[in-house]
């Protein structure tokens, strides 16, 4: 009976500590956040520091690798900037065919019992267009902090990367030594080959949208490409995004609803293709996590953090469990959620 209780009670603890800790992650996620990401940077850059370390000045070579990291995220934020600037743009120049659409479609609703233009009335109108700006430019004030944050913490953690791994290897307890080293060696490898194959996959994705989009005489084709190459970047939710801005645009270009449906399915059969079938044949079984641990991580740490969380989650993910097996009494959620891999085992 005591044994009974004693589980009871220690499972509630575990219960309220974790759900302490979420509510930690989401309360400090202005400071977390970026720190995670800068973490993932980190791992991808630092073999290409340490390699000009060996060939320039330290200071100099720590220059180079941020204004890599500066021009990379200036490129990606331009692309997207542009794709989606030129929809827009495109949408306020045709807007006589989006308001013969919206006329037909209310029409249609209206034949339906629908009072569509009331629901209009009652929810949108100039304090809605005014919270929406609001909205934006906020969402834009988090998103300079949240990178301007990050460099800060990839500058200072390039400058730490191999004190701090001399302070693991003089620890005292082999266990935390040999957890922290191997663990930490194994992530970057796992987060430099998850990052590489999701770049290629993505750039993959845009080029297919490309073309199918040129193929069934879609307009703004290379900027459907450029949007579905970037939201690719975010699993499950980004190629659902790149799925329906075109097919509601395809809805407003073409008369016939054929032709709608079948950008639609085209779209979906590409994303699938390369989501579900060439990637994973692609990354094999270094990178296999449970499609559900894949799911709930861009949701759980979408919510916590927002799209910030939903672009970094799988990796925490793979960090987490990577860990998980570096430990015996963790080593079962490794194997539970993860794949057996001996092979970067074996390279750490």
């Amino acid at each position: 009976m005591r044994i009974g209780t004693y589980k009871t009670v220690h499972a509630a603890q575990v219960l309220i500590a974790v759900l302490l800790v979420l509510a930690m992650f989401s309360m400090a996620g202005t400071v977390l956040a970026p720190m995670v990401f800068a973490l993932l940077v980190i791992a991808l850059l630092w073999p290409i520091q340490r390699s000009m370390q060996t060939i320039l000045p330290r200071y100099v070579a720590l220059l180079i690798s941020l204004l890599v990291v500066v021009l990379a995220f200036l490129a990606f934020a331009w692309i997207v900037a542009w794709s989606f600037g030129q929809v827009g743009r495109w949408f306020i120049a045709d807007a006589s065919r989006f308001q013969q659409r919206y006329e037909e479609i209310r029409l249609w609703l209206e034949d339906q019992g629908i009072a569509v233009a009331a629901l209009w009335s009652d929810n949108f109108g100039v304090s809605t267009i005014l919270r929406t700006v609001q909205t934006v430019t906020s969402r834009i004030n988090s998103a300079f902090s949240f990178w301007l944050i990050a460099l800060v913490y990839v500058l200072l953690g390039l400058m730490e990367v191999e004190d701090f791994e001399r302070r693991i290897a003089r620890m005292d307890s082999q266990l935390a030594r040999e957890l922290l080293l191997n663990g930490s060696r194994q992530t970057a490898q796992k987060l430099r080959r998850y990052m590489a194959i999701r770049t290629v996959m993505s750039i993959a994705t845009g080029l297919l949208v490309w073309l199918f989009a040129l193929f069934v005489g879609l307009p703004l084709a290379a900027e459907w490409g450029v949007i579905a190459f970037a939201l690719n970047y975010i699993p499950f939710i980004g190629p659902l995004v790149a799925t329906v801005f075109p097919t509601l645009f395809a809805l407003i270009q073409f008369d016939s609803w054929q032709s709608v449906i079948a950008i639609f399915i085209g779209l979906n059969l590409i994303q699938f293709t390369v989501g579900s079938y060439i990637e994973p044949r692609v990354s094999g079984s270094a990178l296999s996590l449970s499609p559900v641990i894949v799911l709930f991580s861009v949701f759980a740490w979408g919510y916590l953090w927002g799209i910030f969380g939903a672009f970094i989650g799988v990796p925490i993910s793979i960090a987490l469990l990577t860990f998980c097996r570096h430990h015996p009494s963790s080593k079962w959620v490794g194997e539970l959620f993860g794949t057996d891999n001996e092979e970067l085992t074996q390279e750490g």
